[in-house]
């Protein structure tokens, strides 16, 4: 079992910068591949970013490509969302997850979740 524990979250002018953390518990993280999603109430949750378990392959959504980063350090069983240039669409709840596929890219292929953390970008 893998427990993730998502923060970073807040509210940020449009614009703005945040970067969330996600710190993993319960096993070690080196051998998974992990992502971030997001969900706005009333509507299902999407893909943002993904990164492969050897940390080789990234794979972006359309929306968030050449803004988003996402990085990981496996000696802190820990994976990271760098977000730039937020804009008031990007404002949702903000999900870490893993899986055992080479790389996650669906809800599908991820067998572990967080709780989530907000993210507001106000205009």
């Amino acid at each position: 079992q893998v427990q993730l524990v998502e923060s970073g979250g807040g509210l940020v002018q449009a614009g703005g910068s945040l970067r969330l953390s996600c710190t993993a518990s319960g096993r070690s993280i080196k051998d998974q591949a992990m992502a971030w999603f997001r969900q706005v109430p009333g509507k299902e949750r999407d893909f943002v970013a993904a990164m492969s378990w050897s940390g080789g392959t990234t794979h972006y959504a359309d929306s968030v490509k050449g803004r988003f980063a996402i990085s990981r350090d496996n000696a802190k069983n820990s994976v990271y969302l760098e977000m730039n240039s937020l804009k008031p669409e990007d404002t949702a709840i903000y999900y870490c997850a893993a899986g055992t596929a080479i790389i996650a890219t669906t809800r599908g292929e991820c067998d572990y979740w967080g709780q989530g953390t907000q993210v507001t970008v106000s205009p």
